[in-house]
């Protein structure tokens, strides 16, 4: 079993699944009690300006770019992030591949969130390829 600990959570990935990481998740945290709570909601790939790209690489590293700003505002970092939901227009194995990709640079040796990734049709702005919504915790 791979296990790490923050003082927030513990990750687990237990032997009897299969191992998750190259795919940029965990499979189970545990949150410690009394532990400051901290939702970011939903990151599209637009700039301070409201633009988005039309490539869904850059899309994604806008959305975690804009999620570690969202994160710093709140005192926290990307490792602090327990549990992320990933909604991808017109998802297939390429793009998940490019999201693991920069999840894999931005963890580095951190242990990945869990993460649930959803596939959609269309996301609220016209042109948006990717959203992320992101919960953390910090002791």
């Amino acid at each position: 079993m791979n296990q790490v600990n923050t003082p927030a959570f513990k990750t687990i990935n237990p032997d009897k699944l299969y191992d998750p990481r190259s795919n940029g998740y965990s499979h189970v945290v545990i949150v410690e009690p009394n532990m400051r709570i901290i939702h970011i909601a939903g990151q599209g790939g637009e700039n301070k300006n409201g633009e988005l790209s039309d490539f869904f690489d850059q899309q994604v590293q806008q959305v975690f770019y804009n999620i570690q700003h969202a994160l710093i505002a709140a005192q926290a970092q990307l490792s602090d992030i327990a549990v992320l939901r990933v909604l991808i227009v017109d998802h297939n194995s390429e793009k998940l591949q490019v999201l693991a990709g920069i999840m894999r640079s931005l963890w580095k040796d951190h242990a990945f969130p869990v993460c649930t990734l959803i596939p959609v049709s269309r996301l609220a702005l016209a042109g948006m390829l990717v959203e992320i919504e992101a919960t953390a915790y910090t002791a």
